[in-house]
This record gives C-alpha cells, structure tokens and sequence, in this order.
C-alpha cells in the first residue's frame, strides 16, 4: 500500500503570519507537506484538490474570512479538522467559528509555543477518523439481533445512517431517505410483526393500538420476539428485515401509489419504502422484507 505523507494547510491573507505558520509547523512535523492559500476561496479549491489532513486558518481575510471558511468546510469537508489563529479584535468571530465546527484555536502571540502541538494533536485524530472511515469502507456485510425495543431501533437506525454517510456510498439526502425506510421496516416488523397489533386497530382506535402495543411489550410470546436485520453491499445496498411474528398476506397490501391511499391513517411505512427505495419484496408468509438501493440512482449531491 503506497503511503501518502501527511499534508496541512495554512491560510493567511498575512504573507508575514502565513510564512511564519509554515515555518514553525515544517520544523516541528517535519515529515508534513505545508500548503498555503491567501484567503477562504483559495484554500477551498486546494482542499478539494490535496485533501490536507488539518487546516490552519486566519480569521479576518478578504474574500472569504475564517467564519466562512470554517461553516464552509463543515458543509463540504466534515471530516477535515481546522485550527484558528486568533489575534486581539477577532474574539466574537472566533468564538461563533468554534460554535460553527472548528476543531481548536491558537492565539497568534502563542504559535510558537502551541501551534504545532495542537495541529500535532489533531492530525492523530484525522487519521484515526481515516482509519475509521476505510475499516467502514471494507464492510461488506453485517447481522445485527435485536431485542424488540423501540428505543434500540431508533439507535440502530441513528448510527447507520451515520456509518452510511461516512462511507459516501450515497448522497446525504440519499442516506437520510435510505434510513427513513428502514426506520419504517423496524417499525412494522415491532407493531404488526412481533407484538401482532393490527394496522386496522390504529385506523379504528389510535389510544386502544398503543395500550396494546403497551401491553404485549411485556406479555410472552411477543416480548420475546427479536428482529433481524442483515446489510449487505455490492452493486448498491440490500437491508433484509425479519420479525418473528406470524406474518401476513404481502398480496393483501393495496397500492401505495392509489389515489388517497396517502390521506389514510395506516400504511405509511409501505409508501416511505417504495418511495425512498429502489426495489421492496416481501417473503410469501410477510414476516421478512427486502429493501434495495442502487448505488447509482441518486437523488441529490452528496456534500
């Protein structure tokens, strides 16, 4: 594997302060690349183009000053670390940067001191996010058994939409719509699959449906019943999930798409996931359904 050596970026509309930056951080990492930009603008386009490990940036710059870049990288750059070097008078903009995402700050007074242990500091964290973001990269497939909890699923589905944008397989968009339809899957398989209680019951009753559901979380069989969640990806992104309720007759469900079939009070989660998916199947006895997105169909730019 060929190694690539660490680079950091140093922004300065200052020649004096943005020289004296580069000089301290290549003496003190010396096995670091120092790249330099002038202003916000600047420094976007080359941290799209070299992809530096921190970022180390002035605040008050034409063009773009260091709020804007900071709240910028955020958007496009998450994963990218920036350093603030701060001077008397850019107090209020450093403390609205660092509301705003910037990782540290280092007075300018202070660079020789601080300068290179901060940046040092955070370059070790940049990889280890690096390092994370590959490990999640060369997952191809995972099984997950959970207990039949709402509160478990809500997590579940909160850290994989997390993993999911990390590994940028999808647009953010894509990945938030990817999660609301599994979302609804858990949430049918708990309601109607595990715990047994009937859409009808929420249509007729909606106080009587969560009394039951209430009920049955602590009544055997159904509080006993796990769900299955397996992931897979290849050509896109395949989420089978199982209950191990007595399933239902998939031919039974009518067409999401219908004319008012939205204005109904139940079948929400089966229009979300033909909606937000690609492809949905159930299995003959309804316990188990398939979810599919290619990873090319997608629906907005990832940032």
């Amino acid at each position: 594997m060929e190694l690539t050596m660490t680079s950091i970026l140093v922004v300065d509309d200052s020649l004096f302060d943005l020289k004296r930056a580069q000089h301290l951080l290549q003496k003190q990492i010396p096995d670091s690349q120092i790249l330099t930009a002038s202003d916000g603008v600047s420094a976007l386009e080359i941290i799209a183009e070299s992809n530096p490990q921190v970022v180390v940036t002035d605040l008050q710059m034409p063009n773009m000053n260091g709020l804007e870049l900071v709240m910028e990288a955020q958007e496009r750059f998450p994963l990218i670390p920036i350093v603030l070097m701060t001077a008397a008078g850019s107090e209020k903009i450093a403390a609205e940067a660092l509301t705003k995402g910037a990782a540290s700050y280092v007075p300018k007074s202070q660079l020789a001191v601080d300068l290179a242990a901060v940046v040092s500091r955070l370059l070790g964290l940049a990889r280890e996010k690096n390092h994370q973001q590959r490990l999640l990269n060369s997952l191809s497939e995972a099984t997950f058994v959970m207990e039949n909890d709402r509160n478990l699923h809500s997590t579940f589905v909160h850290e994989f939409r997390h993993a999911l944008e990390m590994r940028k397989m999808f647009s953010e968009n894509d990945c938030f719509r990817i999660t609301t339809a599994i979302d609804e899957a858990l949430s049918n398989a708990y309601f109607h699959g595990n715990l047994e209680v009937s859409s009808k019951l929420r249509e007729q009753d909606l106080h009587s449906f969560e009394a039951l559901a209430h009920k049955r979380q602590s009544q055997e069989p159904y509080c006993d019943r796990q769900i299955r969640v397996h992931i897979r990806f290849d050509a896109g992104l395949t989420v089978t999930i199982s209950d191990e309720g007595p399933g239902f007759d998939p031919g039974s469900l009518p067409d999401p798409f219908s004319d008012g079939f939205a204005e109904r009070p139940c079948g929400r989660g089966v229009l979300l996931m033909k909606s937000f998916m690609d492809d949905v199947q159930f299995n003959k006895r309804g316990n188990q359904v398939i979810l599919f997105k290619n990873s090319s169909s997608l629906t907005g730019v990832s940032s």
